[in-house]
C-alpha cells in the first residue's frame, strides 16, 4: 500500500499471523471524564524481538524506516480525510493530533488507566486525546501481515475520535468496535478511490487477515464487555464501509 509519491516495495506471499496477538486489541479506552490526562511519552522506536514468519518470508515491509513511514503516512491520510468529510457537512474539524507509541506494559496511561502491552488505544481524558499502539507488537504485524495493517489499525482508532465528534452512542463495546472497523474501511476505500491511496497486489487479503489477527475468539459472548466481534464480524463491518463508503456505516 503507497501514497502517490512512495516508493514501490517488492512483496512476498503473505505468511501466518503473528501468534502473540491479543484479542482486545484495536479498544477504545474512554476514562471518566474527571480522570487526568496520562503523560505521553516520546514515540518509541520499535526493535528487539520483532521477527517474521518460521519460513523467514515478509511481505517486503520489514524495516523501521517503513514501519516509521506507514504509520505518519496512515496518521496525516486520516486527518485529510475526516477533516474533508466534516467540511463537507458543514462543520469543523480539530484532528485527534498524534498517535504515540509505547513498549513495555504500562508505560502509558490514559488518565488512570495504564495502556498494556499488545494493544492499540483512542484515549480521551479531560486535557489530552491521542492514539497509542504498542511499538513492538504493531512492528511484529506490519511484518508477517504486511502494511495494510498500520493503515487500518490507525483507521480503526481514529474511528473512535470520529465516534466522540460525532456524539455517537452504542449499548454494547461490540457495537462501538464493529462501527469503528466499518469506518476505517470508508477512509481507507474512499482513499482508493479518490487516488490518494494506491493498493498494491495482495492487499485486501492483508486487510482480511490482520483484521483476523484482532478479532475475538469464538467462545468470547458477544454482550461481554470488551468484545469487538468475530473475524467474519470485523472483516464484513470493514468492508461494508469499504465498499459503500460511509453510507454502509450507521452514523445515527
Amino acid at each position: 500500500m503507497r501514497q502517490p509519491g512512495d516508493r514501490v516495495r517488492s512483496r512476498f506471499q503473505l505468511v501466518a499471523l503473528c501468534a502473540a496477538v491479543v484479542a482486545a486489541a484495536a479498544c477504545a479506552a474512554v476514562p471518566l471524564p474527571d480522570a487526568g490526562p496520562g503523560e505521553p511519552n516520546q514515540p518509541a522506536v520499535p526493535g528487539g524481538g520483532a521477527t517474521g514468519a518460521a519460513d523467514g518470508s515478509l511481505d517486503g515491509t520489514d524495516t523501521v524506516e517503513e514501519f516509521e513511514q506507514d504509520i505518519a503516512g496512515a496518521e496525516a491520510l486520516a486527518d485529510e480525510y475526516w477533516s474533508q468529510r466534516f467540511a463537507g457537512f458543514g462543520a469543523s474539524f480539530e484532528p485527534i493530533g498524534q498517535a504515540i507509541a509505547y513498549q513495555r506494559d504500562g508505560e502509558l496511561s490514559c488518565g488512570d488507566q495504564l495502556i498494556p502491552s499488545n494493544n492499540a488505544v483512542y484515549c480521551l481524558t479531560s486535557g489530552s486525546e491521542f492514539i497509542a499502539y504498542d511499538a513492538n507488537w504493531a512492528f511484529d504485524v506490519f511484518q508477517t501481515v504486511g502494511d495494510s495493517f498500520l493503515f487500518y489499525l490507525i483507521g480503526h482508532e481514529y474511528a473512535h475520535g470520529i465516534q466522540v465528534r460525532l456524539d455517537l452512542e452504542y449499548r454494547f463495546s461490540i457495537q462501538r468496535e464493529l462501527a469503528a472497523d466499518c469506518l476505517a474501511g470508508a477512509y481507507l476505500g474512499d482513499s482508493v478511490r479518490d487516488g490518494t491511496l494506491q493498493l498494491d497486489d495482495g492487499d485486501l487479503e492483508e486487510f482480511q487477515r490482520g483484521l483476523a489477527t484482532v478479532a475475538d475468539d469464538p467462545d468470547q459472548p458477544w454482550f461481554e464487555e470488551g468484545s469487538h466481534g468475530t473475524a467474519d464480524q470485523r472483516i464484513a463491518a470493514f468492508f461494508n464501509g469499504y465498499d459503500r463508503s460511509l453510507a454502509g456505516c450507521d452514523l445515527t
